[in-house]
C-alpha cells in the first residue's frame, strides 16, 4: 500500500521531479540561497539535507574508499561533479558539530505574478561564531590600564610638551631671586626722589615769578593812587 507517500509530487512524473529537484539542488550549493515556490522549497529540503548527510559521512571515513563510495552516491543524485566538490570540499565544515537542520526556508508575502503561487526563500543554516562579551573586553581594558600606571613614567612623544615641562620644572638659583628683589626696590627707590624733585620745583619757580613788565608797574601805580584819592 501507497500510505504517506504522496509528498512533493508538484504535479510531474518521477523523471521530470528527480531532475528538477537535482537541478535545484545544484543551485543552492553553488549560491547558498534560491528563490523558489514554497511547495519546491519543502521537496528539496529533505534532499539537500540527506546529500549533507554524505558528505560529513565522507569527512569523517578514514578509508580511502569510502570516501569515493559516498562521493559517487552524491554524483549519482545530484548529476554534477561541480556541485558535489564544493559541497564534499568546503561546504561540508559548516555542518560537523551540527546534528542536522542544514536549511532553513523563508516565506515570502508577495505572491508570484503569473499564477499567484506562493513564494519562499531557502538557504543553508551558517555556523554561528562567538563573539567576546563585552565584560571581558571592559575587564582587559581595565588591566591595560593598570600596567600602564604601574611602569615607570615614560617620555611624552610630544617633543614641545616635554620642553615645557622641563622649563616649568627647572629649580631656581635663591641668588637670582634676591637679585630681582633688589632690583625692584632699586626702581622704587629712584623713581620716588624724580617725583619728590618735580614737586618741590613747582613749588620753587611760583614764587620767584617777577613782573618785568613797566607798563603793568606804572598801572598798579595809578590804580594805588586812585584808590587812595577816593578813600580821602
Amino acid at each position: 500500500m501507497r500510505h504517506r507517500k504522496h509528498n512533493h509530487q508538484l504535479g510531474v512524473k518521477s523523471a521530470h521531479r528527480t531532475s528538477l529537484l537535482a537541478n535545484l539542488c545544484c543551485s543552492l550549493i553553488e549560491s547558498g540561497r534560491i528563490k523558489t515556490t514554497l511547495a519546491k522549497a519543502r521537496a528539496v529540503r529533505p534532499t539537500i539535507e540527506k546529500l549533507v548527510t554524505l558528505a560529513k559521512k565522507a569527512n569523517l571515513a578514514t578509508e580511502a574508499s569510502q570516501k569515493i563510495h559516498y562521493r559517487r552516491l552524491a554524483i549519482a543524485r545530484l548529476r554534477s561533479k561541480k556541485a558535489v566538490k564544493k559541497l564534499f570540499d568546503e561546504l561540508v565544515d559548516q555542518f560537523i558539530d551540527r546534528k542536522g537542520g542544514y536549511t532553513r526556508i523563508y516565506k515570502l508575502a508577495i505572491p508570484r505574478l503569473g499564477d499567484a503561487a506562493e513564494m519562499a526563500l531557502i538557504e543553508f543554516v551558517e555556523e554561528k561564531t562567538s563573539k567576546p562579551s563585552k565584560r571581558k573586553t571592559t575587564k582587559s581594558k581595565k588591566k591595560e590600564l593598570e600596567t600602564k600606571t604601574d611602569s615607570p613614567t615614560q617620555v611624552s612623544e610630544n617633543p614641545e610638551v616635554s620642553e615645557n615641562e622641563k622649563i616649568m620644572d627647572f629649580p631656581q638659583d635663591e641668588s637670582s631671586s634676591a637679585a630681582d628683589e633688589a632690583e625692584e626696590v632699586n626702581e622704587v627707590n629712584v623713581v620716588e626722589p624724580q617725583e619728590a624733585k618735580s614737586v618741590d620745583s613747582k613749588q620753587e619757580i611760583a614764587p620767584e615769578v617777577v613782573n618785568t613788565d613797566p607798563t603793568s608797574e606804572g598801572v598798579d601805580d595809578n590804580v594805588e593812587s586812585t584808590g587812595s584819592q577816593d578813600k580821602r
